[in-house]
């Protein structure tokens, strides 16, 4: 390692390359990972090339390292054994068999495991889709604790006047939160759905963008924090009030309150809209061990790098499910997960949650044994995909060997 490399090399090989992965085929390696080109329709092949240059793609504005990255050791690689379907299975079975673009594991301040596939590399920005939503989530956390935002009681409209008279403008900030407004919202990953109109109205740059592009969504299903309906413009609304209340672009607030207290080794981008306004519901880019750093900060309740950085009450609130909101409990607001303050809460009685993204982007993080899972990916799908259930299985493989 160079000497002034952020990684302490104090045991294992380091990082493991590989050129291809599972399916690599179908996912353009003969034409070595080709990404988007604006305009053409988008195909597999373009899927491991697109979500490792999305800033590329689109416009975005740049996250800027600070002088110095926040350091982190390095061990053996642990042996890890998983089980699905009443089969055991190791790690490298996994990689096998989905298309994961990067794995990383780590616990308190040691990488255990790093792997690129499909030629991936240190440098390459991964982009987050919906981890993003977490971002933004405890970038408002932030300005709540600096005084920027007075309430989560406070309606949207109360910040952002573009949102005045619709609902919502009307809709309280904890219901956003939540992903609980009541406004109808259609996110079904179909290319007609509300989803995708939002997205042409930011960052694709299909319309006229800022928080003007969230009027269109104006029909009030039920009362605010009454039902869990997983609605990306909602998030969006919480970066027009994030950038609103403290008169900063939110990707300057994330530079200033998030990556360089974070100790961030490469610099990020978040895409923005023709506004300058950066699409919060999504797209966030990093590197993995920069993904990994934001994980084991809110392992640490906030705390990474010697600074308390997000609030120890907001992270607390923010990655569990609230007794008095049955509503956001798992199992009833989906099938398995629950929801907090735009974070994935797992059905255990410790404080287990995960950030998660399209096409199989997630973060899995265990406050109790300060574990961490980065988990990139290229999935056929957008959601629904058999894969997520064996990722969590895996998970679990990864807390019972290394948790405790």
């Amino acid at each position: 390692m160079p000497a002034d490399s952020p990684i302490e090399q104090t045991g294992g090989p380091g990082p493991r390359f590989d050129p291809g992965g599972f399916d690599a085929a179908a996912l353009g390696a003969g034409e070595n990972y080709p990404s988007l080109a604006r305009g053409r329709s988008f195909e597999r092949r373009h899927f491991v090339g697109t979500f490792s240059a999305y800033d590329q793609v689109y416009a975005g504005e740049t996250i800027a390292k600070p002088a110095a990255a926040s350091r982190l050791s390095r061990a053996d690689e642990p042996v890890i054994s998983w089980e699905f379907q009443g089969t055991r299975r190791t790690l490298d079975d996994y990689l096998a068999a989905h298309p994961t673009t990067a794995l990383l594991i780590a616990k308190g301040d040691t990488i255990l495991i790093e792997r690129y596939r499909y030629g991936r590399r240190e440098d390459t920005r991964f982009t987050s889709f919906s981890m993003a939503k977490t971002l933004t989530a405890m970038l408002l956390g932030i300005a709540m604790a600096e005084g920027h935002i007075r309430s989560i009681d406070d309606p949207a409209e109360t910040y952002v006047p573009e949102l005045r008279g619709v609902e919502y403008g009307r809709t309280p900030l904890k219901a956003l939160l939540s992903m609980a407004s009541g406004v109808a919202f259609r996110e079904d990953y179909s290319g007609a759905d509300d989803v995708a109109r939002l997205a042409r109205g930011s960052f694709v740059r299909q319309g006229q963008g800022g928080p003007g592009a969230l009027r269109q969504f104006d029909t009030r299903a039920s009362p605010p924090d009454t039902k869990f309906s997983y609605a990306s413009a909602e998030t969006h609304v919480l970066g027009a009030v994030v950038a609103a209340a403290t008169g900063r672009t939110l990707a300057a607030y994330a530079a200033e309150k998030i990556w360089r207290p974070l100790g961030a080794e490469a610099d990020a981008s978040w895409l923005t809209d023709a506004t300058g306004m950066a699409a919060a519901f999504c797209c966030f880019q990093a590197v993995l061990r920069d993904w990994a750093r934001v994980g084991l900060m809110l392992a640490h309740d906030g705390a990474w790098n010697g600074n308390q950085i997000v609030p120890r009450d907001w992270v607390r609130w923010a990655t569990r499910a609230d007794p008095a909101r049955p509503h956001l409990f798992p199992g009833t607001a989906t099938p398995f997960y629950g929801y907090g303050y735009q974070t994935w809460i797992f059905p255990r009685a410790d404080r287990s949650f995960a950030l998660l993204g399209v096409y199989g982007q997630s973060i899995y993080v265990d406050p109790e044994s300060k574990l961490v899972m980065v988990h990139l990916a290229a999935r056929a799908r957008p959601s629904n995909n058999p894969e997520g259930a064996q990722a969590i299985a895996l998970w679990r493989g990864v807390r019972a060997s290394l948790g405790r």
